[in-house]
C-alpha cells in the first residue's frame, strides 16, 4: 500500500468533512513534522504517523521529538492491515490504526490522551492556510498532468 492511499484512508475514517485534516504539517503549527494533522471541530489536534514499512517504523523510534508535543491531544500510528509484528515497534501511549483500502480502516488500539487545550484561532487560522496551499499546489501538479496527455 502507498502512502496516498493510506492518507485518503485516513482522511476519510477522521471524517474531513467534519474535521480538518491536512497532510505533512512541518511548519505553521509550532510542531514538529505530522505525516497527517486532524483538528477536530472542538479544536483538539490529533497526529497519524503513517508507516507503509517495518524499517521505516523502526527508525520512528529515533526521532529526538518522540512525537511529543503539548498541543496534540492524541497520537496514531496507521499502517497496512496484516503486520501485527509491527506493533511492538509503536509507543505505548499511541493508538494503532490499521489500513485495509482507501474505503477502510479500523482503531486496532485506542490512544492514551494527553491533557491538553484546544488550538488558538491563529492556530486553527494557519493550518487552514496549510490546507489551502496544499489544494493549489494539487491542481497546478494535476494541471501538468493533464496538459502533458495532451
Amino acid at each position: 500500500m502507498k502512502t496516498i492511499e493510506m492518507e485518503i484512508a485516513l482522511a476519510n475514517y477522521f471524517n474531513y468533512r467534519a474535521n480538518i485534516v491536512v497532510t505533512n504539517i512541518s511548519w505553521g503549527m509550532g510542531l514538529h513534522e505530522c505525516d497527517l494533522l486532524v483538528l477536530s471541530k472542538a479544536g483538539y489536534l490529533t497526529e497519524i504517523e503513517i508507516k507503509v514499512s517495518k524499517s521505516d517504523l523502526k527508525n520512528d523510534v529515533l526521532k529526538k521529538h518522540e512525537h511529543k508535543n503539548h498541543k496534540i491531544k492524541s497520537l496514531y500510528f496507521a499502517f497496512p492491515d496484516g503486520h501485527p509484528d509491527w506493533v511492538e515497534y509503536v509507543p505505548e501511549r499511541a493508538g494503532i490504526i490499521e489500513v485495509y483500502s482507501v474505503n477502510k480502516c479500523r482503531t486496532f488500539r485506542a490512544p492514551i490522551f494527553n491533557f491538553t487545550i484546544p488550538v488558538s484561532q491563529q492556530e486553527r487560522e494557519n493550518m487552514l492556510r496549510l490546507a489551502y496551499m496544499r489544494t493549489w499546489t494539487l491542481k497546478r501538479k494535476l494541471f501538468k498532468i493533464i496538459s502533458k496527455g495532451k
